[in-house]
């Protein structure tokens, strides 16, 4: 039988209490570093309690400046894996949409972090 596949899907949202520094452009700084860590730790917890769980494998993230140049906010990029059985149903990206809204009371908290509610995509 054919094996599970590591598929990837996208996560997107904007942090609008982490102002956006170039110290989050370089992988190797220290604060791109620790925020890469909580932010990966955060949506690991989310993602595991969600549909996907048991399937649930990481994320990795990545930062940019929020939405046109305002640097108060921070944008986060997340290119997260699951293993797809060969039989398993497509992502069902609107569920998981709503199963993150839920747990981020209503796309406004994730953690420590305030999140603009209009700003989260899921695989889109």
């Amino acid at each position: 039988r054919a094996a599970a596949a590591l598929e990837h899907f996208t996560v997107n949202f904007t942090i609008t209490n982490l102002p956006y520094t170039s110290d989050l452009e370089k992988p190797d700084s220290a604060r791109f570093r620790a925020t890469r860590r909580v932010m990966n730790m955060l949506l690991d917890r989310l993602l595991k309690d969600s549909s996907i769980g048991p399937d649930f494998k990481g994320c990795e993230t990545d930062f940019r400046y929020g939405p046109g140049s305002d640097r108060d906010q921070t944008r986060v990029d997340a290119v997260c894996t699951y293993s797809k059985e060969p039989w398993a149903a497509p992502l069902d990206r609107v569920g998981l949409y709503h199963q993150v809204s839920n747990k981020t009371r209503g796309i406004t908290q994730l953690g420590p972090y305030s999140l603009d509610k209009d700003s989260l995509y899921v695989n889109g």
